[in-house]
């Protein structure tokens, strides 16, 4: 009678989530894999060389980066934006930002603000109030339709007479993740987090975020995830070509979690062959929406990072096949009501694709969404 019982509970919860679910259409997101990599369209992507940089919050603006029309012999990179209507038109051919944002040698490396007025971005820029080979400097507007200011150099403490690098704002503004070879580093190139108490207040002192995120093959190009527990970077050593334990190539794509702000970062893992091939295979960026990564890579070619690089686009899909019978039904739900209130990976499929540290609610919305489809990827 008691198993029973619990049958009869599980069952409930299985008909009030799919009601609310199907009823009023709630629309959320699961745990993830990556499909099948692809290349992001022209006139973004073109025979010249690419980098991805950044996407603005409606998806309507994208900034990339890419050298002049000397070729990366001339060392100079300037940031590009390409825009569109809607997120169901075209892209358009990719506009330099101007002589008021890109200076004479290196500008790349940018970051929005989650309400895209503020772009954040790496510039190096001797005599013009610099403090290093590279520094993070700052332009803002507005609003979307105005101009680009004249950039500022955030300087001390977060510009060094190093090389301060690759910036990425968090979406509350309080965290800036960047990458430096600083002193107190781990390899070539570390990953740091400058933070604030509020917008208004000036940048603390950054910290290294030390073992298990840096090691002595170098890291870089952080990306925080907007609920700010989820964290992309690559490695790379330009020096001796050295990589992580468990890489595939010169440069892999990373991501390593965290359960709360205040919690350290958890044992990186690599997002695997279809992401991190043998290639050259860097600076990964989400979509608004957590749908979609992009990231650059120099596939298939081998012999010069990059030389030969465009941008790449995978689909984030959802995991809710719980038991791997290849579709998601009762069953699936069963397993998630047997571990209700627990910090349960397999289940913590919501909020956002990354979960939240705790089987609740949110997930049952999240799988309820999928009953009854057929699932290929099971785990």
């Amino acid at each position: 009678m008691e198993g029973l019982n619990h049958y009869r509970m599980k069952m409930v919860l299985v008909g009030i989530v799919s009601f609310v679910v199907l009823g009023y259409g709630v629309s959320v997101k699961a745990d993830f894999t990556f499909g099948e990599p692809t290349l992001f369209g022209e006139p973004v992507n073109s025979s010249e060389i690419e980098y991805f940089n950044c996407i603005s919050s409606d998806g309507l603006e994208v900034y990339i980066e890419k050298p002049d029309r000397w070729g990366i012999q001339s060392g100079n990179w300037d940031l590009y934006v390409s825009t569109r209507a809607t997120t169901n038109d075209p892209w358009s051919i990719p506009e330099s930002l101007g002589p008021t944002v890109n200076g004479p040698i290196i500008d790349a490396y940018a970051s929005l603000s989650s309400d895209d007025l503020e772009l954040y971005f790496s510039g190096f820029r001797p005599g013009a109030g610099g403090h290093g080979r590279q520094d993070i400097w700052v332009t803002t507007r507005d609003s979307k339709d105005s101009d680009w200011s004249t950039p500022i150099n955030l300087g001390p403490p977060i510009n060094t007479s190093m090389q301060d690098m690759t910036p990425w704002i968090a979406q509350d503004g309080l965290e800036l993740y960047f990458s430096s070879n600083r002193p107190g580093g781990y390899g070539v190139i570390d990953i740091w987090v400058a933070t604030r108490a509020t917008q208004n207040d000036e940048w603390d002192e950054p910290v290294n975020l030390g073992p298990p995120v840096n090691t002595t093959a170098g890291e870089y190009y952080p990306c925080l995830s907007p609920d700010g527990l989820l964290l992309f970077f690559s490695d790379y050593d330009n020096l001796s070509y050295r990589i992580r334990p468990g890489g595939h190539g010169r440069s892999d794509i990373w991501m390593t979690r965290r359960k709360s702000i205040a919690d350290p970062w958890e044992e990186p893992v690599n997002l695997g062959s279809d992401i991190s091939t043998i290639a050259y295979d860097c600076q990964p960026r989400l979509s608004p929406d957590g749908t979609v990564l992009y990231f650059t890579s120099s596939r298939p070619d081998l012999s010069v990072y990059f030389q030969n690089t465009d941008i790449y686009q995978a689909p984030i899909i959802p995991i809710v096949d719980f038991n791997g019978d290849k579709i998601v039904d009762a069953d699936d739900m069963c397993i998630m009501v047997d571990h209700w209130g627990e910090d349960y990976p397999l289940c913590d499929i919501g909020p956002m694709p990354w979960g939240d540290g705790v089987v609740d609610v949110e997930d049952l919305i999240v799988l309820a969404e999928h009953l009854f489809e057929e699932f290929p990827l099971a785990q």
